[in-house]
């Protein structure tokens, strides 16, 4: 966290920090954004934002048609006006401030003897105190986040930037180039950028999207490097990593790598089975299923990895032995006996009793997220029951209401009947092959009404099954009236809980069983995480006791700090250790001209022109494209700027080597990498390559090098910059904002 770097100062500055990393609001960590699920900063004063390339196929998706792919082509705006939406949900936060709220939580949950009821005071808490918070500032969103398993809270107020566009975004074969093959590897030679900007109201306030919306002006933004990066230079990343688990005991590991995991790649690939086939039909459905078969194949890999790190890597006995350590030191001392002694085994005994349901409870996960009609349905349904309880004049129900209109304004772009069958069939047949017990049969049976439950259940095998699951998912996508629009919108401003209990159309049918099942598992769910709210802290006060070096939380989505250097690796039965950049030449000598490992042409004759300009490397002795570095990233850190010592922008991360995946679990500091796409690679394709001029102008980079063959699909020539205005290539403009350099 920002604030633990305080204890790191004379480290810091020894590595030649002199940057305030303290304060989230400062520069540099003032110009790192997140954008809801990837990370991303400001690069110039008027908004522009830079992130990765698998962090904008939303926006490439939903501006996207058959007869112009974005998704393949890329896309530059020669202008403001040619930037296209990001659509209703794109969002920039900008992190305004953390402020602990730990007592204002937990004081006096300690003495709630009820495991439930102590989940339901904190959660809460954490909606009182979240609310207070967003009364505050209608232009902030607000969120109280757990750190150290639920022994802190910190509320984090953010600007919420909801007018977000898509600016620039390369070819697929150099934004994608070697695709899954590579994924989660090293050597890489991917071009993981995109270029988007905030927008906000002529006020200068966060506004809906409108035509009228100007650029934001951020307080601070990051300046391209001034020094060539090198092997062994130190380097940090800035972001908002999403989930780790460091703080989980060894039975949870077990659960993991014995269930979790192994359950979810098999349902991966027969996902990413079915979408394939469907877009193989259909150039609309594979554009439309672009956005999630990108997802499911990044999940798939990643936790195969976690599987293998965790059992073939020995990490999970490694777990094991460590927790067994903090046993014994525990046992050693009868204080420490008498604050810690059971917790391990108190912890092991409540994940055992929230495990016994655990089939059941990951199936109607699974059916919740099977498409979009079905997740229309519950949203309805949860309006209708705020407004119940509520009434339509609070500000709870208003908020959830736009919510979802905001949802409506994508739905047709996304909703597609073939794929939500397809997808809802599948999750119904995985609920259907369970074993009694765990089987949801009364979600099951509303899905597919008696009759064809009980076909289903009599079936002779599975795929008899699945022939009458699909058979009556068809039927219920067919004759619901939430695929209508007009119907749709009717149904959003009348739907009341007692028309939801009578309603006979199919879907809302299912949607009033699955809010009785989804209660059931919340309620098993919230006496789980009541028992852990007095257990789990008392363990990392254990740990934080028995182990000498600083203890950081797990990842939570919020703002975290990473640092270390430039640096290959070596991997287990390798040869020779891994140089820690690839280059250009060596991303050619893997062209195939097939998929996954096609270099545009354009690309091509610019590496045979030669043409580095100010983008080479001298050591290396051409252009570099990804490098490696020992930094700690995890998912959500995509995008996540990479800086020197200065605060500079020097390349962005990405992705993560295949032997540091289960790192997630437990850090291996001699084979985690993380991987970055080298800003001089960035410059040099939007310079010499899609005729980027303006941007790079307006990164405060001279253009130097003639573009080969034109930018990307949609893109018009731009306006090139006066020479007496332009910085020296490669280097930050003369006049760069003072928020800039810290100012």
């Amino acid at each position: 966290m920002p604030s633990q770097l305080a204890d790191q100062k004379e480290t810091l500055t020894t590595l030649g920090v002199e940057l305030p990393l303290t304060d989230p609001t400062a520069f540099p960590l003032g110009a790192v954004v997140s954008l809801g699920g990837c990370s991303a900063s400001f690069v110039s004063p008027k908004g522009l934002v830079v992130t990765n390339h698998h962090c904008v196929t939303g926006y490439l998706q939903r501006n996207s048609t058959p007869d112009t792919n974005l998704l393949v082509d890329g896309y530059l705006a020669a202008t403001l006006a040619d930037e296209k939406p990001g659509g209703p949900s794109a969002r920039v936060y900008v992190t305004q401030s953390i402020t602990d709220v730990t007592d204002k939580v937990l004081a006096g949950t300690e003495s709630i003897p009820d495991d439930a009821q102590r989940s339901a005071a904190i959660s809460a808490r954490v909606v009182e105190v979240q609310a207070a918070c967003d009364a505050k500032d209608p232009t902030t969103a607000c969120e109280v986040a757990s750190y150290f398993a639920g022994a802190q809270y910190f509320e984090i107020e953010k600007l919420e930037i909801r007018d977000v566009r898509l600016v620039y975004s390369p070819h697929h074969g150099v934004g994608v180039f070697g695709g899954d093959v590579d994924n989660w590897r090293w050597p890489r030679h991917t071009g993981d950028y995109s270029f988007l900007r905030a927008y906000v109201g002529p006020d200068g306030k966060p506004a809906d999207p409108s035509p009228n919306n100007v650029p934001y002006q951020p307080e601070h933004y990051l300046k391209v490097a001034s020094t060539p990066l090198a092997a062994g230079d130190f380097v940090m990343v800035a972001g908002y990593p999403g989930r780790t688990y460091r703080l989980k005991t060894a039975s949870e590991v077990d659960a993991a790598v014995g269930w979790r995991y192994p359950r979810d790649v098999a349902r991966y690939e027969e996902l990413i089975a079915i979408l394939e086939g469907l877009g193989k039909t259909d150039e609309a459905l594979a554009i439309k299923t672009a956005s999630s078969l990108k997802r499911l194949h990044n999940y798939r890999i990643n936790f195969q990895g976690m599987i293998d790190g965790l059992q073939g890597g020995g990490l999970a006995k490694r777990k094991a032995e460590l927790e067994g350590q903090l046993q014994a030191w525990i046992d050693e001392d009868p204080e420490r006996k008498k604050t810690w002694g059971t917790v391990l085994a108190d912890m092991k005994a409540a994940h055992e009793k929230q495990q016994a349901k655990r089939d059941h409870d990951a199936a109607v996960g699974d059916l919740l997220r099977a498409g979009e009609l079905l997740e229309m349905g519950m949203s309805m349904a949860a309006i209708a029951i705020v407004r119940e309880t509520l009434g339509d004049e609070h500000p709870i129900t208003g908020e959830a209401r736009a919510e979802i209109e905001r949802d409506l304004v994508s739905f047709d772009e996304k909703f597609d009947p073939r794929i939500d069958t397809a997808l809802l069939a599948h999750a119904v047949a995985r609920a259907a092959a369970l074993p009694e017990g765990q089987r949801p049969d009364e979600v099951l049976a509303a899905f597919l009404g008696d009759k064809n439950w009980a076909k289903v259940q009599k079936a002779a095998d599975d795929a008899g099954r699945r022939a009458v699951i699909t058979a009556a998912v068809g039927k219920m996508v067919a004759k619901t009236k939430l695929a209508k629009a007009a119907q749709r919108d009717k149904l959003l401003a009348t739907l009341t809980v007692d028309k939801l209990g009578k309603s006979r159309d199919p879907m809302l049918v299912a949607v009033q069983r699955m809010i009785e099942a989804v209660r059931a598992v919340e309620e098993r769910k919230a006496a789980y995480e009541g028992a852990m709210a007095r257990l789990r802290p008392q363990y990392v006060a254990a740990l934080r006791a028995f182990t000498p070096d600083p203890l950081a939380p797990d990842a939570n989505s919020t703002l975290r700090i990473s640092y270390g250097t430039v640096r290959g690796y070596q991997a287990d039965g390798q040869a020779e250790p891994y140089a820690p950049f690839t280059t250009v030449s060596q991303m050619v000598a893997k062209h195939t001209g097939e998929e996954p490992f096609a270099v545009p042409a354009n690309v091509l004759d610019a590496v045979k022109a030669g043409q580095w300009g100010p983008y080479a490397d001298e050591a290396i002795g051409e252009l570099p494209v990804d490098f490696l570095a020992d930094l700690d990233i995890t998912g959500g850190n995509s995008g996540s700027a990479t800086i020197n010592a200065k605060g500079e922008l020097v390349g962005l991360a990405f992705d993560g080597n295949y032997e540091s995946i289960a790192s997630d679990w437990l850090f291996i500091p001699s084979v985690t990498r993380s991987i970055h796409v080298d800003i001089r690679y960035v410059l040099w394709m939007m310079d010499a390559v899609d005729g980027a001029d303006h941007l790079l102008t307006e990164m405060g980079v001279t253009p130097s090098l003639p573009a080969e063959g034109g930018a990307p699909a949609g893109a018009e020539a731009a306006p090139a910059a006066a020479a007496n205005d332009a910085p020296q290539p490669g280097r930050p403009a003369a006049d760069a904002s003072s928020a800039a350099a810290g100012g």
